[in-house]
């Protein structure tokens, strides 16, 4: 999948079905380290190719990024028949606890109680982890809860959130050998 504007240029390779190995280079080094973090927990093979308007600010890297993630997570679902559709996962890091909930429903909504009460981390603005997440879910079309339990450290409490991410997702798109079509009783997802 490939997005190219004025503003940036993203290419994302993504398998469901991998083993955990990523290749990412945004140009906002904490975006990368979140989505190697999400590829390794959520056994997602990925590779992130991206370049933006980094003198601006990373605001349009970091969305397009989440933006063009969100496009080839929704085409590898294919028509989503099999898959178990809902995933959880409850993750700590030291103080930090985040609860995770994904249901790959065709309707997107997002849920985002972390306020990680500082506003960066090194250099990278921890606002944007909200707007990151917003486009994903539009473009994969699924609802998403996230709710930090408890924290202090913003990274700990953001790293929870990626690691807890790719695990409620790796649930999610696993095969139900019990079900044929779409986990819906309206027949589609």
């Amino acid at each position: 999948m490939a997005r190219t504007t004025r503003e940036t240029s993203i290419s994302v390779e993504l398998s469901l079905d991998g083993s955990g190995q990523a290749k990412i280079s945004t140009g906002v080094p904490f975006l990368d380290h979140m989505l190697e973090l999400w590829s390794k927990h959520g056994f997602f093979d990925l590779t992130v190719a991206g370049t933006g308007d980094l003198e601006v600010d990373q605001h349009h890297t970091v969305e397009d990024v989440g933006l063009t993630l969100g496009q080839a997570f929704r085409e590898a679902l294919g028509d989503k028949a099999g898959i178990r559709r809902f995933g959880q996962a409850t993750v700590p890091l030291d103080e930090a606890l985040v609860s995770v909930v994904a249901d790959l429903s065709g309707r997107p909504y997002l849920v985002y109680e972390l306020e990680p009460g500082q506003e960066r981390v090194g250099a990278f603005d921890t606002g944007l982890v909200h707007d990151f997440l917003l486009a994903f879910v539009n473009e994969v079309r699924m609802n998403l809860h996230i709710d930090c339990l408890r924290g202090r450290n913003p990274h700990h409490m953001i790293e929870a959130a990626f690691k807890g991410l790719g695990r409620a997702l790796d649930a999610a798109t696993q095969r139900d050998p019990r079900l044929t079509g779409v986990l819906s009783t309206k027949g589609l997802l």
